[in-house]
Protein backbone atom coordinates (compact mmCIF):
# COMPACT_ATOMS: atom_id res chain seq x y z
CA UNK A 1 0.00 0.00 0.00
CA UNK A 2 1.43 3.45 -0.92
CA UNK A 3 2.08 5.51 1.98
CA UNK A 4 2.32 9.82 1.46
CA UNK A 5 5.99 10.67 0.81
CA UNK A 6 7.84 11.66 3.75
CA UNK A 7 9.17 14.87 3.91
CA UNK A 8 12.54 15.85 4.13
CA UNK A 9 15.17 18.87 4.57
CA UNK A 10 17.51 17.90 1.26
CA UNK A 11 17.45 15.07 -0.99
CA UNK A 12 20.05 14.52 -3.46
CA UNK A 13 19.36 12.86 -6.75
CA UNK A 14 21.49 10.29 -7.66
CA UNK A 15 19.54 8.35 -10.71
CA UNK A 16 19.01 9.95 -14.05
CA UNK A 17 16.84 12.68 -15.23
CA UNK A 18 15.43 13.38 -18.85
CA UNK A 19 18.40 15.49 -19.75
CA UNK A 20 21.10 12.68 -18.36
CA UNK A 21 19.13 10.13 -19.89
CA UNK A 22 19.26 11.61 -23.19
CA UNK A 23 23.19 12.31 -22.87
CA UNK A 24 23.64 8.63 -22.07
CA UNK A 25 21.46 7.48 -25.47
CA UNK A 26 24.01 9.81 -27.30
CA UNK A 27 27.13 8.20 -25.76
CA UNK A 28 25.66 4.97 -26.41
CA UNK A 29 24.74 6.13 -30.25
CA UNK A 30 21.23 5.24 -29.77
CA UNK A 31 20.41 9.19 -30.12
CA UNK A 32 19.59 10.94 -33.31
CA UNK A 33 19.29 14.44 -33.41
CA UNK A 34 17.31 16.21 -36.02
CA UNK A 35 18.48 19.74 -37.32
CA UNK A 36 16.33 20.20 -39.43
CA UNK A 37 12.56 21.32 -39.83
CA UNK A 38 9.85 18.75 -38.95
CA UNK A 39 5.85 19.19 -39.13
CA UNK A 40 4.93 17.61 -35.40
CA UNK A 41 1.35 17.34 -37.25
CA UNK A 42 2.50 15.19 -40.57
CA UNK A 43 6.06 14.29 -40.61
CA UNK A 44 7.32 13.36 -36.70
CA UNK A 45 5.78 10.08 -35.91
CA UNK A 46 5.77 8.78 -39.75
CA UNK A 47 9.63 9.19 -39.84
CA UNK A 48 10.11 7.64 -36.76
CA UNK A 49 7.54 4.84 -37.61
CA UNK A 50 9.54 3.83 -40.34
CA UNK A 51 12.37 1.94 -37.88
CA UNK A 52 9.74 -0.01 -37.23
CA UNK A 53 8.19 -0.58 -40.64
CA UNK A 54 10.63 -0.85 -42.77
CA UNK A 55 12.53 -4.15 -41.51
CA UNK A 56 15.06 -2.62 -39.68
CA UNK A 57 16.34 -5.04 -36.84
CA UNK A 58 16.05 -4.05 -33.44
CA UNK A 59 19.67 -2.98 -32.69
CA UNK A 60 19.20 -0.67 -35.17
CA UNK A 61 16.32 1.44 -33.82
CA UNK A 62 17.12 4.92 -32.32
CA UNK A 63 15.53 7.80 -30.40
CA UNK A 64 14.97 11.01 -31.91
CA UNK A 65 15.37 14.19 -30.61
CA UNK A 66 13.87 16.72 -32.92
CA UNK A 67 15.50 20.33 -32.12
CA UNK A 68 13.10 22.51 -34.88
CA UNK A 69 9.65 21.94 -34.73
CA UNK A 70 6.95 23.58 -36.79
CA UNK A 71 3.23 22.71 -37.28
CA UNK A 72 1.16 22.95 -40.24
CA UNK A 73 0.66 26.39 -39.55
CA UNK A 74 3.95 27.61 -40.06
CA UNK A 75 4.34 27.91 -36.36
CA UNK A 76 7.55 27.10 -35.09
CA UNK A 77 8.15 26.46 -31.57
CA UNK A 78 11.22 25.89 -29.02
CA UNK A 79 10.19 23.24 -27.28
CA UNK A 80 12.28 20.20 -28.39
CA UNK A 81 10.10 16.78 -28.64
CA UNK A 82 11.83 13.51 -28.01
CA UNK A 83 10.39 10.30 -29.60
CA UNK A 84 11.58 6.94 -29.13
CA UNK A 85 14.24 8.15 -26.76
CA UNK A 86 12.31 6.27 -23.75
CA UNK A 87 11.98 2.96 -25.12
CA UNK A 88 12.62 3.02 -28.69
CA UNK A 89 13.90 -0.53 -28.15
CA UNK A 90 15.06 -2.63 -25.27
CA UNK A 91 18.64 -1.38 -25.71
CA UNK A 92 17.22 2.44 -25.10
CA UNK A 93 15.16 1.09 -22.31
CA UNK A 94 19.04 -0.93 -20.98
CA UNK A 95 20.59 2.65 -21.34
CA UNK A 96 17.15 3.95 -19.31
CA UNK A 97 17.43 1.19 -16.03
CA UNK A 98 21.26 1.70 -16.16
CA UNK A 99 21.95 -1.93 -16.82
CA UNK A 100 22.91 -4.50 -20.29
CA UNK A 101 20.24 -6.10 -21.85
CA UNK A 102 20.16 -9.37 -20.61
CA UNK A 103 20.03 -7.68 -17.52
CA UNK A 104 16.34 -5.81 -17.68
CA UNK A 105 14.37 -9.13 -16.04
CA UNK A 106 16.67 -9.23 -13.19
CA UNK A 107 16.52 -5.57 -12.59
CA UNK A 108 13.03 -5.85 -13.07
CA UNK A 109 12.57 -8.12 -10.34
CA UNK A 110 14.33 -7.00 -7.77
CA UNK A 111 12.47 -3.36 -8.25
CA UNK A 112 9.30 -5.32 -7.95
CA UNK A 113 10.10 -7.20 -4.40
CA UNK A 114 12.56 -4.02 -3.41
CA UNK A 115 9.80 -1.11 -3.97
CA UNK A 116 11.42 2.27 -2.11
CA UNK A 117 8.81 5.13 -1.22
CA UNK A 118 9.36 8.22 -2.38
CA UNK A 119 10.47 11.48 -0.36
CA UNK A 120 8.76 14.79 -0.60
CA UNK A 121 11.03 17.69 -1.30
CA UNK A 122 10.49 21.16 -1.08
CA UNK A 123 11.15 22.52 -4.30
CA UNK A 124 12.26 21.05 -8.24
CA UNK A 125 12.61 21.94 -11.19
CA UNK A 126 9.38 21.02 -13.01
CA UNK A 127 7.90 23.96 -11.20
CA UNK A 128 10.67 26.78 -12.45
CA UNK A 129 7.37 28.19 -14.00
CA UNK A 130 4.14 27.99 -12.91
CA UNK A 131 1.16 29.17 -15.16
CA UNK A 132 -1.92 28.90 -13.05
CA UNK A 133 -5.08 31.70 -12.19
CA UNK A 134 -4.83 34.69 -14.85
CA UNK A 135 -1.73 33.79 -16.31
CA UNK A 136 -2.72 30.51 -17.41
CA UNK A 137 -5.92 32.22 -18.81
CA UNK A 138 -4.06 34.75 -20.66
CA UNK A 139 -1.73 31.92 -21.97
CA UNK A 140 -1.55 29.02 -24.41
CA UNK A 141 -2.03 26.56 -21.73
CA UNK A 142 -1.74 23.41 -23.27
CA UNK A 143 -1.10 24.55 -26.50
CA UNK A 144 1.92 26.15 -25.86
CA UNK A 145 3.64 22.40 -26.19
CA UNK A 146 4.66 21.28 -29.75
CA UNK A 147 1.95 17.84 -29.32
CA UNK A 148 2.42 15.65 -32.25
CA UNK A 149 -0.80 14.21 -34.66
CA UNK A 150 0.42 10.51 -33.76
CA UNK A 151 -1.82 9.11 -36.80
CA UNK A 152 -1.74 11.84 -39.94
CA UNK A 153 -4.73 11.24 -41.75
CA UNK A 154 -6.91 9.43 -38.98
CA UNK A 155 -6.20 11.33 -35.82
CA UNK A 156 -8.86 14.19 -34.84
CA UNK A 157 -6.36 16.43 -32.70
CA UNK A 158 -2.59 15.74 -30.95
CA UNK A 159 -2.76 13.76 -28.29
CA UNK A 160 -0.26 13.67 -25.57
CA UNK A 161 1.31 10.14 -25.70
CA UNK A 162 3.43 9.80 -22.68
CA UNK A 163 1.42 11.30 -20.19
CA UNK A 164 1.20 9.63 -16.35
CA UNK A 165 -1.59 10.47 -14.45
CA UNK A 166 -1.45 11.08 -11.15
CA UNK A 167 -4.57 10.45 -9.00
CA UNK A 168 -5.24 8.86 -5.34
CA UNK A 169 -8.09 6.44 -4.26
CA UNK A 170 -10.71 9.20 -2.54
CA UNK A 171 -11.33 6.98 0.66
CA UNK A 172 -7.91 5.47 1.27
CA UNK A 173 -5.57 8.01 -0.29
CA UNK A 174 -3.58 5.51 -1.98
CA UNK A 175 -1.72 7.16 -5.04
CA UNK A 176 -1.96 5.63 -8.48
CA UNK A 177 0.49 6.41 -12.02
CA UNK A 178 -0.85 5.09 -14.98
CA UNK A 179 0.10 5.95 -19.02
CA UNK A 180 -3.28 7.30 -20.73
CA UNK A 181 -3.84 8.61 -24.11
CA UNK A 182 -4.22 12.69 -24.00
CA UNK A 183 -6.52 14.13 -26.34
CA UNK A 184 -5.93 17.71 -26.68
CA UNK A 185 -9.43 19.48 -27.07
CA UNK A 186 -8.58 22.91 -25.93
CA UNK A 187 -6.24 24.68 -24.63
CA UNK A 188 -7.56 24.46 -20.82
CA UNK A 189 -9.30 20.86 -21.53
CA UNK A 190 -7.66 17.14 -22.20
CA UNK A 191 -9.49 14.65 -22.60
CA UNK A 192 -8.56 10.62 -21.27
CA UNK A 193 -9.37 7.41 -22.22
CA UNK A 194 -9.37 4.62 -19.56
CA UNK A 195 -11.11 1.91 -20.28
CA UNK A 196 -12.58 -1.19 -17.73
CA UNK A 197 -10.06 -2.14 -15.51
CA UNK A 198 -7.58 0.84 -15.13
CA UNK A 199 -7.23 1.74 -11.98
CA UNK A 200 -7.57 5.74 -12.21
CA UNK A 201 -11.03 4.85 -13.32
CA UNK A 202 -11.68 2.77 -10.11
CA UNK A 203 -10.72 6.54 -8.64
CA UNK A 204 -12.95 8.05 -11.06
CA UNK A 205 -15.90 5.59 -10.02
CA UNK A 206 -15.50 6.83 -6.71
CA UNK A 207 -15.64 10.00 -7.16
CA UNK A 208 -18.79 9.93 -9.15
CA UNK A 209 -20.47 8.60 -6.23
CA UNK A 210 -19.12 10.95 -3.64
CA UNK A 211 -20.06 13.86 -6.65
CA UNK A 212 -16.89 15.20 -6.66
CA UNK A 213 -14.74 16.16 -9.45
CA UNK A 214 -10.99 13.48 -9.08
CA UNK A 215 -7.95 15.37 -9.05
CA UNK A 216 -5.20 14.33 -11.79
CA UNK A 217 -1.89 15.29 -12.84
CA UNK A 218 -0.44 14.94 -16.03
CA UNK A 219 3.64 13.87 -15.53
CA UNK A 220 5.82 14.61 -18.74
CA UNK A 221 9.44 13.80 -19.21
CA UNK A 222 10.32 12.52 -15.73
CA UNK A 223 13.28 10.38 -14.69
CA UNK A 224 12.74 6.97 -16.79
CA UNK A 225 12.72 4.73 -14.23
CA UNK A 226 8.81 6.29 -13.29
CA UNK A 227 8.08 6.36 -17.09
CA UNK A 228 9.37 2.14 -17.13
CA UNK A 229 7.39 1.59 -13.39
CA UNK A 230 4.18 4.21 -14.64
CA UNK A 231 3.00 1.33 -17.47
CA UNK A 232 3.14 -1.95 -15.44
CA UNK A 233 0.57 -4.01 -14.53
CA UNK A 234 0.92 -3.75 -10.44
CA UNK A 235 -1.75 -5.19 -8.29
CA UNK A 236 -4.29 -2.60 -6.96
CA UNK A 237 -2.49 -0.42 -3.73
CA UNK A 238 0.72 -0.92 -5.26
CA UNK A 239 2.52 3.15 -5.70
CA UNK A 240 4.61 2.98 -8.80
CA UNK A 241 6.32 4.93 -7.74
CA UNK A 242 7.78 2.98 -5.12
CA UNK A 243 8.43 0.60 -7.93
CA UNK A 244 10.53 3.50 -9.88
CA UNK A 245 12.08 3.87 -6.58
CA UNK A 246 13.32 0.26 -6.73
CA UNK A 247 14.12 0.16 -10.24
CA UNK A 248 16.25 3.61 -9.37
CA UNK A 249 17.93 1.84 -5.66
CA UNK A 250 16.57 5.21 -3.99
CA UNK A 251 13.68 7.25 -3.16
CA UNK A 252 11.91 9.29 -6.12
CA UNK A 253 11.85 12.78 -5.24
CA UNK A 254 8.21 14.35 -4.89
CA UNK A 255 7.04 17.99 -5.24
CA UNK A 256 3.35 18.91 -4.00
CA UNK A 257 1.40 20.35 -6.59
CA UNK A 258 -0.06 23.79 -6.64
CA UNK A 259 -3.47 23.62 -7.38
CA UNK A 260 -4.66 20.18 -6.37
CA UNK A 261 -3.65 17.72 -3.61
CA UNK A 262 -0.80 15.40 -5.29
CA UNK A 263 2.22 15.04 -5.41
CA UNK A 264 4.71 15.01 -8.80
CA UNK A 265 8.03 13.77 -9.84
CA UNK A 266 10.55 16.83 -9.21
CA UNK A 267 12.85 16.55 -11.91
CA UNK A 268 10.28 15.89 -14.33
CA UNK A 269 9.79 18.27 -17.50
CA UNK A 270 6.18 19.36 -17.88
CA UNK A 271 3.41 18.92 -15.17
CA UNK A 272 -0.14 19.44 -15.85
CA UNK A 273 -2.81 19.70 -13.10
CA UNK A 274 -6.47 19.70 -13.28
CA UNK A 275 -9.79 17.97 -11.88
CA UNK A 276 -11.26 15.30 -13.82
CA UNK A 277 -15.32 16.16 -14.50
CA UNK A 278 -17.10 13.66 -12.81
CA UNK A 279 -20.29 15.32 -13.76
CA UNK A 280 -19.96 14.97 -17.77
CA UNK A 281 -17.96 12.83 -20.33
CA UNK A 282 -17.67 13.88 -23.89
CA UNK A 283 -16.79 12.06 -27.16
CA UNK A 284 -12.68 11.09 -27.03
CA UNK A 285 -10.84 9.92 -30.00
CA UNK A 286 -10.55 7.87 -32.59
CA UNK A 287 -7.11 7.71 -31.61
CA UNK A 288 -4.25 4.79 -33.49
CA UNK A 289 -3.89 2.59 -30.88
CA UNK A 290 -1.57 -0.69 -29.67
CA UNK A 291 -4.01 -3.33 -31.29
CA UNK A 292 -3.30 -2.28 -34.61
CA UNK A 293 -6.78 -0.72 -35.34
CA UNK A 294 -8.07 3.00 -34.92
CA UNK A 295 -9.73 2.87 -31.25
CA UNK A 296 -13.28 4.58 -32.29
CA UNK A 297 -14.31 7.57 -30.29
CA UNK A 298 -16.43 7.04 -27.32
CA UNK A 299 -18.05 8.99 -24.14
CA UNK A 300 -14.79 9.73 -21.24
CA UNK A 301 -14.11 11.95 -18.72
CA UNK A 302 -11.96 14.78 -19.45
CA UNK A 303 -9.70 17.32 -17.51
CA UNK A 304 -9.96 20.78 -17.14
CA UNK A 305 -6.82 22.13 -16.51
CA UNK A 306 -6.10 24.44 -13.31
CA UNK A 307 -2.53 24.84 -13.65
CA UNK A 308 0.65 24.05 -15.63
CA UNK A 309 4.19 23.71 -14.30
CA UNK A 310 7.39 22.76 -16.31
CA UNK A 311 11.72 23.68 -16.41
CA UNK A 312 12.19 26.67 -17.92
CA UNK A 313 13.44 25.04 -21.08
CA UNK A 314 11.83 21.77 -21.35
CA UNK A 315 11.38 18.57 -23.46
CA UNK A 316 8.57 17.05 -24.82
CA UNK A 317 8.56 13.73 -24.57
CA UNK A 318 5.85 11.48 -27.22
CA UNK A 319 5.62 8.31 -27.64
CA UNK A 320 4.48 5.89 -30.62
CA UNK A 321 1.59 3.99 -30.33
CA UNK A 322 -0.17 2.31 -33.38
CA UNK A 323 1.06 -1.58 -34.99
CA UNK A 324 3.69 -3.20 -32.87
CA UNK A 325 5.72 -3.01 -32.51
CA UNK A 326 5.94 0.67 -31.22
CA UNK A 327 7.85 2.30 -28.05
CA UNK A 328 4.13 2.04 -26.09
CA UNK A 329 4.30 -1.90 -26.48
CA UNK A 330 8.53 -1.96 -26.06
CA UNK A 331 8.33 0.05 -22.94
CA UNK A 332 5.77 -2.64 -21.42
CA UNK A 333 7.43 -5.56 -22.96
CA UNK A 334 10.21 -5.44 -20.76
CA UNK A 335 8.48 -5.34 -17.51
CA UNK A 336 5.41 -6.81 -18.54
CA UNK A 337 7.47 -10.75 -19.42
CA UNK A 338 9.97 -10.27 -15.75
CA UNK A 339 6.39 -9.59 -13.99
CA UNK A 340 4.45 -12.73 -15.47
CA UNK A 341 7.62 -14.57 -14.99
CA UNK A 342 8.14 -13.73 -11.18
CA UNK A 343 4.55 -14.08 -10.45
CA UNK A 344 4.82 -18.25 -11.92
CA UNK A 345 8.00 -19.08 -10.84
CA UNK A 346 8.34 -17.05 -6.92
CA UNK A 347 4.78 -16.27 -5.78
CA UNK A 348 3.15 -19.85 -7.05
CA UNK A 349 5.99 -21.82 -7.06
CA UNK A 350 6.09 -23.33 -10.09
CA UNK A 351 9.91 -24.10 -10.46
CA UNK A 352 9.62 -25.82 -14.18
CA UNK A 353 9.01 -21.73 -15.47
CA UNK A 354 11.91 -20.64 -16.87
CA UNK A 355 11.00 -18.12 -19.76
CA UNK A 356 7.53 -15.81 -20.71
CA UNK A 357 7.74 -14.35 -23.65
CA UNK A 358 4.50 -11.86 -25.39
CA UNK A 359 4.31 -11.57 -29.05
CA UNK A 360 4.74 -8.08 -29.83
CA UNK A 361 5.06 -7.66 -33.28
CA UNK A 362 1.14 -7.05 -34.76
CA UNK A 363 -0.10 -8.72 -31.81
CA UNK A 364 0.39 -5.60 -29.04
CA UNK A 365 2.04 -8.42 -26.47
CA UNK A 366 -1.00 -8.59 -24.51
CA UNK A 367 -2.72 -11.14 -26.59
CA UNK A 368 0.07 -14.43 -26.80
CA UNK A 369 1.74 -15.72 -24.26
CA UNK A 370 4.49 -18.04 -24.51
CA UNK A 371 5.44 -20.19 -21.21
CA UNK A 372 9.00 -21.73 -21.89
CA UNK A 373 9.09 -24.44 -19.15
CA UNK A 374 11.86 -27.39 -18.23
CA UNK A 375 10.14 -30.67 -17.77
CA UNK A 376 7.57 -29.97 -16.07
CA UNK A 377 4.38 -32.31 -15.37
CA UNK A 378 1.19 -32.28 -17.09
CA UNK A 379 -0.46 -30.70 -13.60
CA UNK A 380 2.81 -28.05 -13.89
CA UNK A 381 1.83 -27.19 -17.45
CA UNK A 382 -1.82 -26.62 -17.02
CA UNK A 383 -1.03 -25.03 -13.90
CA UNK A 384 1.15 -22.09 -15.27
CA UNK A 385 -0.79 -21.50 -18.48
CA UNK A 386 -4.39 -21.34 -16.47
CA UNK A 387 -2.66 -18.99 -14.07
CA UNK A 388 -1.00 -16.61 -16.33
CA UNK A 389 -4.55 -16.05 -18.27
CA UNK A 390 -5.50 -14.92 -14.65
CA UNK A 391 -2.92 -12.85 -13.79
CA UNK A 392 -4.49 -9.73 -15.33
CA UNK A 393 -7.68 -9.47 -17.51
CA UNK A 394 -6.30 -7.80 -20.21
CA UNK A 395 -3.26 -10.25 -21.17
CA UNK A 396 -3.51 -13.80 -22.42
CA UNK A 397 -6.28 -14.22 -25.15
CA UNK A 398 -3.53 -17.25 -27.17
CA UNK A 399 -1.52 -18.90 -24.65
CA UNK A 400 1.14 -21.78 -25.38
CA UNK A 401 3.48 -23.90 -23.04
CA UNK A 402 6.81 -24.68 -24.63
CA UNK A 403 9.38 -26.95 -23.75
CA UNK A 404 13.14 -25.66 -23.12
CA UNK A 405 14.46 -26.32 -26.76
CA UNK A 406 12.29 -23.53 -27.94
CA UNK A 407 12.50 -20.32 -28.15
CA UNK A 408 9.48 -18.49 -27.03
CA UNK A 409 10.32 -15.34 -28.41
CA UNK A 410 10.36 -17.16 -32.01
CA UNK A 411 6.68 -17.86 -33.72
CA UNK A 412 8.64 -20.27 -35.97
CA UNK A 413 9.84 -22.38 -33.31
CA UNK A 414 6.82 -22.08 -31.24
CA UNK A 415 4.11 -23.10 -34.48
CA UNK A 416 6.80 -25.95 -34.77
CA UNK A 417 6.16 -26.71 -31.55
CA UNK A 418 2.16 -26.39 -31.84
CA UNK A 419 2.56 -28.45 -34.89
CA UNK A 420 3.99 -31.53 -33.68
CA UNK A 421 3.90 -31.35 -30.04
CA UNK A 422 0.37 -31.04 -29.09
CA UNK A 423 -2.91 -32.77 -30.42
CA UNK A 424 -5.81 -30.33 -30.44
CA UNK A 425 -8.67 -32.61 -28.63
CA UNK A 426 -6.16 -33.51 -25.69
CA UNK A 427 -3.65 -30.56 -25.30
CA UNK A 428 -6.33 -27.24 -26.19
CA UNK A 429 -8.52 -25.59 -23.42
CA UNK A 430 -11.06 -22.90 -23.64
CA UNK A 431 -11.27 -20.61 -21.01
CA UNK A 432 -14.32 -18.70 -21.30
CA UNK A 433 -16.20 -15.77 -19.05
CA UNK A 434 -13.82 -13.52 -19.77
CA UNK A 435 -14.41 -9.64 -20.79
CA UNK A 436 -13.17 -8.25 -23.62
CA UNK A 437 -10.34 -5.94 -23.40
CA UNK A 438 -8.25 -3.25 -25.58
CA UNK A 439 -9.01 -4.20 -29.50
CA UNK A 440 -12.09 -4.40 -31.97
CA UNK A 441 -14.64 -5.21 -32.09
CA UNK A 442 -15.77 -2.64 -29.66
CA UNK A 443 -18.79 -1.84 -27.98
CA UNK A 444 -18.76 1.93 -28.03
CA UNK A 445 -21.94 2.29 -25.46
CA UNK A 446 -19.46 0.80 -22.63
CA UNK A 447 -18.03 3.84 -21.67
CA UNK A 448 -17.78 5.18 -19.18
CA UNK A 449 -19.26 1.96 -16.99
CA UNK A 450 -16.68 -0.05 -15.92
CA UNK A 451 -18.22 -3.74 -16.10
CA UNK A 452 -18.37 -5.61 -19.61
CA UNK A 453 -20.08 -8.76 -20.43
CA UNK A 454 -18.08 -11.82 -20.53
CA UNK A 455 -18.03 -12.55 -23.77
CA UNK A 456 -14.32 -13.16 -24.26
CA UNK A 457 -12.22 -16.41 -23.95
CA UNK A 458 -8.93 -17.97 -24.02
CA UNK A 459 -6.96 -20.88 -25.74
CA UNK A 460 -4.36 -23.04 -23.96
CA UNK A 461 -1.91 -25.02 -25.75
CA UNK A 462 -0.04 -27.35 -24.22
CA UNK A 463 2.71 -27.78 -26.70
CA UNK A 464 5.29 -29.54 -24.51
CA UNK A 465 6.75 -33.14 -25.52
CA UNK A 466 4.47 -35.77 -23.88
CA UNK A 467 6.99 -38.50 -25.05
CA UNK A 468 10.04 -38.69 -26.40
CA UNK A 469 10.57 -37.46 -29.97
CA UNK A 470 13.37 -38.19 -33.37
CA UNK A 471 16.24 -36.30 -32.86
CA UNK A 472 16.09 -33.04 -34.81
CA UNK A 473 16.61 -33.22 -38.21
CA UNK A 474 19.87 -31.20 -38.70
CA UNK A 475 23.72 -32.14 -39.16
CA UNK A 476 24.71 -32.34 -35.32
CA UNK A 477 26.58 -29.19 -34.18
CA UNK A 478 30.20 -30.01 -34.71
CA UNK A 479 29.21 -30.60 -38.30
CA UNK A 480 27.38 -27.14 -38.91
CA UNK A 481 30.68 -25.09 -36.83
CA UNK A 482 33.00 -26.71 -39.64
CA UNK A 483 30.53 -25.30 -42.07
CA UNK A 484 30.17 -22.15 -41.16
CA UNK A 485 33.52 -21.76 -41.11
CA UNK A 486 34.78 -22.37 -44.22
CA UNK A 487 31.43 -20.43 -45.35
CA UNK A 488 33.02 -17.63 -43.96
CA UNK A 489 36.21 -18.50 -45.31
CA UNK A 490 34.34 -18.37 -48.68
CA UNK A 491 33.43 -14.96 -47.97
CA UNK A 492 29.94 -15.17 -48.40
CA UNK A 493 26.73 -12.95 -46.67
CA UNK A 494 27.47 -13.15 -42.61
CA UNK A 495 24.95 -15.50 -41.27
CA UNK A 496 22.97 -15.05 -38.04
CA UNK A 497 22.24 -18.74 -36.35
CA UNK A 498 18.70 -19.12 -36.38
CA UNK A 499 17.56 -22.06 -33.61
CA UNK A 500 17.52 -24.44 -33.96
CA UNK A 501 20.51 -24.74 -36.58
CA UNK A 502 21.74 -27.72 -35.44
CA UNK A 503 20.24 -31.42 -34.52
CA UNK A 504 20.00 -33.02 -31.09
CA UNK A 505 18.14 -35.78 -29.20
CA UNK A 506 14.90 -35.49 -27.75
CA UNK A 507 15.01 -39.16 -26.58
CA UNK A 508 14.15 -41.53 -29.44
CA UNK A 509 17.09 -42.60 -30.29
CA UNK A 510 19.46 -45.43 -29.42
CA UNK A 511 22.91 -46.51 -29.39
CA UNK A 512 22.35 -48.82 -32.57
CA UNK A 513 21.31 -46.15 -34.59
CA UNK A 514 24.36 -43.40 -32.73
CA UNK A 515 26.78 -45.97 -34.45
CA UNK A 516 25.31 -46.31 -37.80
CA UNK A 517 25.62 -42.38 -37.78
CA UNK A 518 29.19 -42.41 -36.46
CA UNK A 519 30.49 -45.27 -39.26
CA UNK A 520 28.77 -43.05 -41.74
CA UNK A 521 30.72 -40.41 -41.19
CA UNK A 522 33.76 -42.17 -41.50
CA UNK A 523 33.08 -43.65 -44.61
CA UNK A 524 32.22 -47.06 -42.90
CA UNK A 525 28.34 -46.98 -44.37
CA UNK A 526 28.55 -50.26 -46.38
CA UNK A 527 28.97 -51.92 -42.85
CA UNK A 528 25.48 -50.54 -41.83
CA UNK A 529 23.89 -51.97 -45.14
CA UNK A 530 25.62 -55.84 -44.32
CA UNK A 531 24.61 -55.75 -40.80
CA UNK A 532 20.57 -54.49 -42.22
CA UNK A 533 20.99 -57.11 -45.38
CA UNK A 534 20.88 -59.68 -42.41
CA UNK A 535 17.46 -58.50 -41.12
CA UNK A 536 15.82 -59.21 -44.10
CA UNK A 537 12.27 -60.82 -43.67
CA UNK A 538 9.96 -62.28 -46.26
CA UNK A 539 7.57 -58.96 -47.71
Amino acid sequence: MAKSPQRVKRAERGYADLRDHIEALERAGLLVRVRREINKDTEMHPLVRWQYRGGLPEKDWRGFLFEKVTDVSGRRYDIPVGVGIMAGSKYICAVGINCRPEEIAAKWEHAFRNAIAPVLVKSGAVQEVIQKGEELERGEGVLQFPIPISTPGFDGAPFITAGHWVTKDPQTGIRNMGNYRGHVKAKDRVGIFCSPGQHILNHWNQCKERKMPLEAAIVVGPPPVVSYAAVQKVPYGVDELAVAGGLAGEPIRLVKCQTVDLEVPADAEIVIEGRLSTEFVEPEGPFGESHGYMHPRMLSPYLEISCITRKRNPILVSWTSQVTPSESSIIKRVGYEPLFLSFLKKDLGIKSVLKVAMHEPLTNLRNVVVIQMKKPTEAESWRALTAAAAFHPGVGKFLVAVDEDIDPWDMDMVMWAITFRSTPHRDVQILKGRERWHGPPFNREDQPAETRAADESALLINAILRQPFPPVSLPKREYMERAKAIWEELGLAPLSPKPPWYGYSLGDWDEELEEEARLAVQGKYLRNGEKLKGRRVKA
